[in-house]
């Protein structure tokens, strides 16, 4: 049985890192805030289940395995606030930066 846990370990951790990498590529590559923070909350959010669903064999008691749901619950929480928060900064921020670009009615 424990060859199996291990395997399972092994495969879910496996795919969080190569989720986690995903994230970080789109990080580098995208254009754009608002790009790059959609890869980041969507492949870290993915990425750190299947790590956690993957230690849940691991974990050495039933309360163990619930503190690592829990973060996993948490991180869910903050990343979509956070991504939310920068989103709308990034889009008053460029709003700003229209605005002031703009010449104004009274410029004649």
């Amino acid at each position: 049985m424990s060859l199996i846990a291990d395997a399972f370990t092994l495969v879910f951790v496996a795919a969080g890192i190569g989720f986690f990498a995903a994230g970080t590529l789109g990080l580098v590559r995208l254009p754009g805030t608002l790009s790059r923070i959609h890869a980041l909350t969507k492949a870290d959010n993915v990425g750190l289940a299947l790590i956690v669903i993957g230690l849940l064999p691991q974990a050495a008691s039933v309360l163990d395995a619930a503190k690592m749901v829990a973060v996993w619950l948490l991180a869910q929480l903050a990343s979509g606030a956070v991504a939310q928060v920068m989103a709308e900064a990034t889009l008053a921020e460029a709003k700003d930066a229209a605005d002031a670009s703009a010449p104004g009615e009274d410029s004649r």
